[in-house]
């Protein structure tokens, strides 16, 4: 990258880290009209693969970051996968996909090009956003009304005063160390060699995973297709074998090649890139320390079993960012970060949750484990009722159903699914211009559906001007009732409002039409959009 240019005296935020938690945080804060700088200690992107999986709901914040086209066009989706024990076929899954969804379930992609495609939309609001690569965070003050960041260029260091510092600058973070803050949890002794090499294939997109194959007897190997020809290839190391020895090409070409001959992949290859990896289950207490903020593996390191380290990282962008950009606007007091930290917490430790037990089976701890792996894989040869035990638990959103900002419903629903604190439901409906996503409507306004029997009452209408969007899907803009079932609308003619945040989770709902109750919600919870 180019050198950057000379940093502010002050900026409304300070990122730490422009990896793609951090880029995709300056993106969401931009689109509130935030101004933001992100302090990156690399020249430019990452290198390898890295993360490569990124879920539905991670396609949905990246696409309201600006970077969803050139992801779509990049990315390779996928539905589902297959493991085997040695050569036989144990499992094969889907994950939950229709033809009227907006998104794959999950796309496989680099990590790099992730980044890239963020900066790129950066790159169209420069007034808003300022990367500097090459710049290392070397203090951090917190002082009365904000906080004081020394950061170190070639040029030498300067000072920068922000009002908020969000730490995104990883598993290692300078900023987590400065103020001596210390995960808590574990991590698993367990290695794996991760290998990016370049073949052609004709091969679907899947998961795809094998318990001591005969190419690698006694290892765990997982493969995923990425594009340009990539092959992403995990396989653990065994007990006693040295680490720095491991990467080497002479270790690492031959393991790769028995593999690739066993499943039949012939076409010549080439080794593009090699590193290690051990699962790890670490999260600070908090994710608040006054001023300072922490996002993505600088809050929380997660297995990658289950695809939710970077999907939990543009979770925590997505949360993050409408909050400070209210709290900045005057819209809520600071206290509103406090729900950042709790909600996010909470993720973290369900994440984890799902990642240990999904570690603990792909990479055994103990022998114990060892042998309840390997009876379980015995069994489901012919017993489909056990397969599921082998499921990976891909990422799935996470329901913040004890959060603080969630408003006590009203009135009777058909279900729970929409309920305060979820997820807001994806459905198809037919909008002004044609079919529209409900997703779409989300990522940077608080939006009010408003499932009436009508024309739209005058009073809703004009939430537009306290600034919540409105959207009205009356019967017949929602045909095939899709919006009114996912939603929790006991009948075609009931009526309803459902209050949705900018990160696209139900703050509230409410039977009937009348926008007082949505008011009176918001104005208990501290909230002035």
């Amino acid at each position: 990258m180019e050198a950057s240019d000379a940093l502010p005296a002050s900026v409304p935020v300070l990122i730490a880290g422009g990896g793609p938690v951090g880029l995709t945080l300056a993106a969401l804060l931009a689109r509130h009209g935030v101004r933001s700088l992100v302090v990156e200690a690399d020249p430019g992107y990452c290198t390898g693969s890295r993360a490569i999986c990124i879920s539905r709901r991670s396609q949905e914040i990246l696409w309201t970051a600006g970077a969803g086209a050139a992801l779509q066009a990049k990315a390779l989706p996928w539905t589902g996968g297959r493991s085997y024990w040695r050569n036989q076929e144990v499992l094969r899954f889907e994950m939950p996909s229709e033809p009227t969804q907006r998104f794959a379930p999950m796309v496989n992609i680099q990590q790099f090009h992730v980044e890239a495609f963020v900066h790129q939309a950066l790159q169209q609001v420069p007034q808003l956003v300022q990367v500097a690569w090459s710049a290392r965070v070397a203090g951090v003050e917190q002082v009365r009304d904000g906080v004081v960041v020394d950061v170190d260029t070639a040029a030498g260091r300067s000072r920068v005063r922000a009002g908020y510092v969000a730490a995104c600058d990883g598993g290692r973070s300078t900023v987590r160390d400065l103020l001596g803050l210390q995960f808590e949890g574990m991590q698993y002794e367990g290695r794996y060699v991760i290998v990016d090499i370049r073949q052609k294939t004709h091969r679907a997109v899947e998961r795809l995973a094998w318990f001591d194959p005969p190419s690698n007897p006694g290892s765990t190997l997982l493969m995923h297709r990425q594009p340009d020809d990539i092959w992403r290839i995990d396989y653990q190391l065994r007990d006693g074998e040295d680490a720095d020895e491991a990467l080497q090409p002479h270790n690492i070409l031959p393991r790769v090649q028995s593999h690739l001959a066993m499943i039949g992949e012939h076409e010549p290859w080439e080794l593009q890139w090699a590193s290690m990896y051990n699962a790890k289950c670490l999260t600070l207490r908090s994710y608040r320390e006054r001023n300072v903020l922490f996002a993505g593996d600088a809050a929380h390191l997660v297995p990658i079993f289950g695809v939710r380290g970077l999907n939990s990282g543009l979770d925590d962008a997505a949360n993050l960012a409408w909050k400070l950009a209210l709290v900045l606007g005057g819209g809520a007091s600071p206290a509103l970060l406090d729900t950042y930290s709790s909600e996010r917490v909470q993720a973290a430790h369900e994440n984890i949750a799902y990642g240990a037990k999904s570690t603990e089976f792909m990479a055994p701890p103990n022998f114990a484990f060892r042998l309840l792996r390997e009876a379980t894989l015995r069994v489901a040869l012919d017993e489909p009722a056990v397969r599921p035990l082998i499921n990976p638990r891909q990422s799935a959103p996470v329901a913040y159903l004890a959060s603080g900002l969630n408003e006590a419903q009203q009135g009777t629903w058909a279900h729970d699914a929409a309920a305060p604190g979820m997820p807001a439901p994806e459905a198809l409906v037919n909008g002004p211009r044609g079919p529209l996503h409900l997703t779409q409507c989300f990522g940077t306004d608080f939006t009010c559906l408003v499932f009436g029997d009508g024309p739209l009452p005058q009073a809703l209408a004009d939430l537009a001007g306290r600034g919540i969007a409105v959207l009205d899907i009356p019967p017949e803009a929602d045909a095939g009732g899709q919006a009114r079932e996912r939603y929790g609308l006991p009948d075609a003619g009931a009526t309803g409002l459902v209050l949705v945040r900018p990160d696209g989770y139900v703050l509230g709902r409410w039977r009937g039409l009348d926008p007082g109750n949505l008011f009176d919600a918001l104005r208990r919870k501290g909230l002035s959009p």
